[in-house]
């Protein structure tokens, strides 16, 4: 089963996210912020699924360290800032991608799917 590590300030957010890929398959770690998930970047993960602006360490930081630490994770950003999204093409680990809030749940869902069948 693929792991995936969530990370996702917005309560709410978080845990219709975690609801939905575990629905389609998937194993879900949900953390409140990039600090938690920072900790259990040492685990095996197929996908870092993360928000971008964040309390503590944010998305992009957060994709550094985990890429640094697992070469060839894939990467998926979610935001609600289109400045943040922009910016976040330039300085993301490469293959990363980012997608806009609001976002229907089945599409970051299908998105997940194409990016661990890659």
């Amino acid at each position: 089963m693929p792991r995936i590590l969530l990370a996702e300030d917005d309560d709410s957010l978080r845990g219709f996210l975690a609801r939905a890929l575990e629905r389609a398959g998937y194993d879900v770690v949900a953390c409140p912020d990039g600090d938690d998930a920072a900790l259990r970047l040492d685990e095996a993960w197929d996908l870092l699924l993360t928000d971008i602006v964040m309390p503590g360490l944010d998305g992009i930081e957060l994709a550094r360290q985990a890429a640094a630490r697992h070469p060839g994770l894939r990467i998926m950003f979610i935001t609600g800032f289109a400045a943040v999204a922009l910016a976040a093409g330039e300085s993301a680990p490469a293959g990363a991608k980012v997608l806009s809030k609001p976002i229907h749940l089945r599409e970051i869902v299908s998105e997940v799917e194409r990016m661990i069948a890659a």
